[in-house]
């Protein structure tokens, strides 16, 4: 029994430290601040000034794959199409502050 013991602690204990932690979550509060400043020109409201059809409202942003942190995080850093990348102008932490506070603004309907 105490050999099962130990082979089970073992195991969650291996699983534990090779799947790592989940990414912490950002903070939204700061995330507002770098959004006001950075993206709110063309995202003001959740909404897209330059393509109207990709807002950053949760039902488009999960029709379109990006209703996730990552996703967020990536799309921000990186850019795509009309949208420039912010790799090289925020820290990472802003842009993980950022996806926290589309995701929050998103599930409130940018309220």
């Amino acid at each position: 029994m105490k050999k099962l013991l130990s082979v089970i602690l073992l195991a969650v204990s291996f699983l534990t430290l090779a799947l790592g932690r989940p990414a912490l979550a950002g903070d939204a509060a700061q995330g507002a601040k770098v959004f006001n400043a950075n993206c709110a020109a063309c995202h003001m409201g959740g909404n897209n000034v330059v393509m109207a059809n990709k807002t950053l409202k949760k039902d488009v942003l999960e029709q379109n794959k990006m209703y996730s942190a990552d996703a967020i995080i990536t799309q921000v850093t990186n850019g795509k199409n009309a949208m420039p990348a912010f790799g090289g102008r925020l820290s990472g932490d802003d842009i993980a502050n950022v996806a926290a506070y589309v995701l929050s603004q998103a599930d409130k309907g940018w309220s």
